[in-house]
């Protein structure tokens, strides 16, 4: 065992002086030690139910012969963080989750690790670390939140950021009903499209992403996901095994069939680099005209994560798209994705026939996202395709730019931003930011002011996943580095072909390289903390936000 290195032979009797310390006895110190790397916390719903999920994984690992040590990550909750300074610390806090796992499994010498994350920079902070490490590894994702119920209507977060604006008595209800508990929100937004990713990547047992947070299965997942591990452990099959250059275009591929979050074109290619793989953005795109949109979720469509579940959850969908997927592809079961295809069915069949289209009738025929290429980003821009109205899938109209969200906001309610316009918000790239903010609350600003069927949106910064319509984030190169964003001025032509993948910005080239003479870089917002050292290791957005 790896962990023999801390525990045998007479020169570890003060390394196993300090395990019993903590408890063990003689027959545990001879077990495999299995890490339970657990982000429970009191600030994220996604999160508050962690700590039980963790005694469940902690029981299974023990019903099969193993000793668990749990320890914590930090997590931030992104609504919570929303449309303030906070935000700027939530995409530099994966790396950071990342470390703490590598310090903690390394110091340690664990044998395996089971990892219990949930919501949305946390669950690719923890696969990272299980490709750098490349243990025996599973993952437990804490599962979704169920809808809220009010106004007559299933709710999400999602509707109270684009209904506070309208106030009244129907804002207090939507406060009050919108996230009635546990679980990272009830759409598919990022937390639950990494989750599902998880799943389809192989490294969650099958059912585990849409199991809901309240689910009596979720805690069953948890116990057989601690008694899976020490047989991994016992064949040795490690985290770099499953995920390979097969499974990441599996998992694209799923993606692309529901419609997943455009913060998947960061994290996907961060996950792969830390396994060793090369991904580039153009495969996302490549993938996405090859797979059809088949589950119309939130934002975009009428379905909460728990019509998904109902439909049969990401097995379900896997099965719809097994023509197109690589079925050879190891999994944490110990099986191919082809033999756990083999073995599911559908329990609510009528379900699955309405939630999950069939390959030949989907919802849209390409899939979610769509990378955008032009003058206004020469190395690529992203946008969920399947939240836009066919209306604004073509779209040329004046900029109205902004240096900040907090500017882009005052505009937006204020009534400066007009039917037609195209808002830029720049300098809120990786370095930009610093941190790449979400910038949900102008989309949902716009969303909420009847705009988005006439004004599109375009930043080198990103999205929530609960963004909808033709909002076009992660612009590389960003406007920090001087890239064309930075040069972009109040009423410049900018025009958008989400089919044809361009976005361009038309003004004469030679008026262009005046201004880029002219420009110049503006001062770092902040010049101290982990903020500061993040922007000066940070790659663009088209590299995956990754440090180097």
């Amino acid at each position: 065992m790896r962990s023999d290195i801390t525990k045998k032979g007479n020169e570890r009797a003060p390394h196993r002086a300090l395990l019993k310390a903590t408890g063990l006895c003689d027959e545990e110190v001879g077990r495999p030690f299995i890490g339970v790397v657990n982000s429970y916390n009191e600030f994220i719903p996604g999160h508050i139910h962690l700590d039980k999920l963790g005694q469940a994984v902690k029981a299974g690992i023990r019903i099969a012969g193993g000793v668990p040590f749990e320890f914590q990550t930090i997590g931030v909750c992104d609504g919570i963080a929303m449309g303030h300074k906070g935000m700027n610390y939530s995409l530099p806090s994966r790396e950071l989750i990342e470390d703490s796992i590598e310090i903690m499994a390394e110091a340690h010498q664990l044998d395996g690790l089971v990892m219990i994350p949930s919501c949305d920079k946390i669950v690719p902070g923890h696969i990272m670390a299980a490709g750098r490490l490349n243990l025996p590894t599973i993952v437990v994702t804490g599962g979704p939140m169920m809808p809220g119920f009010a106004c007559d209507k299933d709710l999400d977060l999602i509707n109270v950021f684009e209904g506070w604006q309208a106030g009244g008595e129907a804002l207090a209800d939507l406060e009050e009903m919108a996230c009635p508990g546990a679980g990272s929100c009830a759409g598919l937004f990022t937390a639950n499209t990494m989750a599902c990713l998880t799943e389809a990547l192989g490294l969650s047992l099958p059912g585990c992403a849409t199991a809901h947070a309240v689910d009596a299965r979720k805690i069953r997942l948890g116990k057989l996901s601690g008694i899976k591990i020490m047989e991994l452990v016992e064949k040795n099959i490690t985290a770099r095994q499953i995920v390979t250059s097969d499974s990441i275009d599996n998992a694209i591929r799923v993606d692309m069939a529901i419609g997943g979050s455009t913060n998947t074109v960061l994290h996907i290619p961060a996950i792969a680099a830390e396994f060793g793989l090369d991904l580039d953005l153009d495969r996302f795109d490549q993938l996405s005209r090859e797979t059809p949109h088949l589950v119309n979720l939130r934002p975009g469509g009428p379905h909460h994560i728990l019509d998904l579940d109902r439909a049969g959850g990401i097995q379900a969908v896997m099965s719809r798209l097994s023509p197109l997927l690589s079925l050879d592809a190891l999994t944490v079961t110990g099986k191919k994705l082809g033999e756990n295809l083999e073995a599911f069915r559908p329990v609510n069949p009528q379900t699955n026939k309405a939630v999950i289209s069939p390959l030949d009738s989907p919802v849209h025929g390409q899939g979610g996202i769509a990378i955008l290429r032009g003058s206004l980003a020469p190395e690529g821009a992203v946008v969920k395709q399947t939240a836009v109205s066919p209306a604004m899938m073509r779209h040329t109209g004046p900029a109205r730019v902004f240096d900040s969200e907090e500017e882009s906001m005052a505009g937006i309610v204020g009534g400066e931003v007009k039917a037609g316009d195209v808002v830029i918000i720049r300098y809120e790239g990786p370095k930009g930011g610093p941190g790449m903010r979400e910038t949900l609350a102008p989309t949902s600003a716009i969303a909420g002011a009847g705009l988005s069927e006439s004004v599109a949106l375009i930043t080198d910064g990103r999205f929530s996943g609960g963004t909808r319509g033709p909002c076009i984030g992660h612009v590389s190169p960003e406007a920090a580095v001087g890239g064309p964003i930075a040069l972009v001025v109040d009423g410049d032509m900018i025009s958008i072909d989400i089919p044809a993948r361009k976005v361009d910005l038309l003004v004469d080239p030679a008026v262009l390289e005046q201004r880029r003479r002219a420009w110049v870089a503006p001062e770092p917002k902040i010049t101290s903390g982990i903020l500061a050292r993040y922007r000066n290791s940070v790659t663009s957005a088209s590299r995956g936000s990754v440090l180097r």
